[in-house]
């Protein structure tokens, strides 16, 4: 076979080839053939399921969280808002609660929560605050931390309002604004006095979080840590002069 011969069937082959191609993707495709939206619908079809769900979009999901945490807030409000009526409900009846065993003292410990420049600390956050970190009202229509199990022993410490005449009416407790209340311990307590003390400081802080104010010392100056330090030398020194044995006059012969 000449090579005349050949190259004429090698032109005949590609054109065969040329003209199937031609037919096979020219024929018209089948309704959604090759079309980016079947495989769309595909995917929406597996999000939404045999039920006909889909999946939550960005904006649905940043919305539900917005709502979750309404939600949270409201419950937050309704528990301080129960906080606030048991209180009320309990003023009357908790009149005993926190009277001191005897009325002798010989030292008395205060620390202050005040209110930052400008504020007022309001009757009914203080109540909330009060409650959330522990304490009751009773006795002399102040706050008091109780021994637990053994309330009869009176307070640990008290909170009372710094402004005359020193009580939370709960009356008019709505309408109370003041710029500080006052953390006193007084000794001797129903505990050791540094036991006490170590139970009252973290409750002021407590509340000075819970209140947005700030703890301050006896001489209403920041509270720092070298006077913490001092505070609870003074009161370990009189925990152990308690301890100590009281001296013995000599017998006389």
């Amino acid at each position: 076979m000449s090579e005349v011969t050949l190259l004429r069937i090698g032109i005949l082959i590609a054109g065969l080839i040329l003209i199937a191609a031609i037919v096979f993707f020219g024929r018209p495709r089948k309704p959604g053939q090759g079309k980016r939206l079947a495989r769309e619908s595909g995917d929406e079809a597996r999000g939404k399921g045999d039920s006909g769900r889909r999946e939550p979009t960005l904006g649905e999901m940043i919305e539900g969280d917005a709502q979750t945490a309404s939600a949270a807030g409201d419950a937050t409000r309704q528990a301080e808002l129960e906080l606030f009526e048991r209180t009320l409900d309990g003023g009357a009846a908790t009149s005993e609660l926190g009277r001191r065993a005897t009325e002798e003292f010989d030292k008395i410990v205060t620390l202050y929560l005040a209110a930052r420049a400008g504020a007022k600390l309001h009757g009914p956050d203080i109540v909330v605050a009060a409650e959330k970190a522990g304490l009751v009202y009773g006795h002399m229509g102040v706050f008091h931390r109780l021994v637990e199990g053994h309330p009869e022993r009176g307070p640990v410490f008290s909170v009372a309002n710094i402004m005359k005449p020193g009580s939370f009416d709960m009356a008019q407790i709505q309408a109370l604004e003041t710029p500080a209340i006052a953390f006193f311990l007084t000794l001797p307590a129903p505990v050791p006095a540094l036991d006490a003390w170590e139970t009252m400081l973290p409750t002021a802080q407590r509340m000075a979080e819970l209140l947005d104010g700030v703890v301050l010392d006896e001489q209403r100056n920041a509270l720092g840590r070298q006077r913490i330090a001092h505070l609870r030398d003074e009161l370990r020194a009189y925990d152990r002069q308690r301890e100590a044995p009281p001296l013995t006059r000599p017998t006389r012969w």
